[in-house]
């Protein structure tokens, strides 16, 4: 009978970064509590790890990250002022964030990129494969990637990372993996990758998103490896060695994605999830829309 490969309940959300392209705003605000219409960009991070499920959430945070714990923690006065108003509605909302998942932290001390900060949560991990969450990639929870990679690494084994077509003049801006097709049209299977290639040099338009499901054999190849681009080590080149041979941990799939992702690490794109999250909001998409047709027509 074939052993079942162990079913993931773990998540690592990195959020240590200091969030410089929102400065000033990130001077003492943590960029993952900058609010994407009416909650913090990290609370619908846990909310897709959570519907995953996955409800063992770790986040690896910094100096000045305290908010995302108090975000997620109880707020007895809040909550008892609303209840003496008898504002039933905030208040479910309040405790909503509280309720969400069994959230651990760890500091990840000295910023040295997001290989490291994976690294710091070996620990809490141990030999579990176990998801990471990008907090500037917001996925569209109606169309679950998240989900989707732990059924491919359930099935497959070894790790999986999430992959979408970009514009051959930006795959720059991400990693980009080489890959072979799959009898899975989402899926293809991942021979190589490289950080930020130069255009020309790319081997696809395939580009690395912040999803991944990693086996836990990572942690001891991030522990040998070299700092990489930028002086930084790289969970990239960590997935390059996993991808050259999988007897070390496994093979590496990507899932391709063709949903509806929000970046919010730019500032542009920041505004246009909060534009296009808003338009589809039931409370506000109406009366907003409305009010942005005018303001375009007026405007153009």
């Amino acid at each position: 009978m074939t052993q079942s490969l162990p079913r993931i309940s773990k998540a690592v959300i990195p959020a240590a970064g200091l969030g410089t392209r929102f400065l000033p705003a990130t001077k003492a605000t943590p960029k993952e509590m900058l609010p994407v219409v009416d909650k913090p960009a990290i609370q619908y991070v846990v909310e897709e790890a959570v519907a995953a499920g996955l409800s063992d959430v770790l986040m690896i945070t910094g100096r000045n990250k305290r908010p995302l714990e108090d975000h997620f923690d109880r707020n007895y006065e809040l909550e008892s002022a609303l209840t003496r108003k008898g504002d039933a509605e905030r208040l479910s909302k309040v405790q909503e964030s509280s309720d969400l998942a069994n959230l651990h932290y760890v500091r990840q001390g000295d910023p040295r990129g997001l290989g490291h900060a994976v690294l710091c949560a070996a620990p809490h991990v141990g030999d579990q494969p176990f998801a990471v969450l990008l907090g500037d990639d917001l996925i569209d929870p109606r169309d679950p990637l998240l989900a989707r990679m732990v059924e491919i690494q359930e099935r497959e084994g070894g790790s999986v990372v999430a992959l979408m077509e970009v514009e051959p003049s930006q795959i720059h801006m991400y990693g980009c993996a080489a890959t072979e097709a799959t009898t899975d049209s989402d899926v293809v299977r991942v021979t190589g990758l490289v950080e930020k290639p130069d255009p020309a040099e790319a081997p696809s338009n395939l580009a690395v998103i912040g999803r991944y499901v990693l086996d836990p054999s990572v942690f001891g190849i991030l522990r040998r490896t070299e700092p990489g681009r930028g002086g930084e080590i790289q969970l990239t080149d960590a997935l390059q060695l996993l991808a050259e041979d999988e007897k070390i941990g496994g093979p590496v799939h990507g899932v391709v994605f063709k949903g509806r992702r929000y970046d919010t690490g730019d500032r542009g794109d920041y505004l246009r999830a909060i534009v296009r999250l808003a338009c589809e909001r039931e409370d506000l998409g109406p009366d907003f829309r409305t009010w942005l047709r005018s303001y375009v027509t007026e405007e153009l």
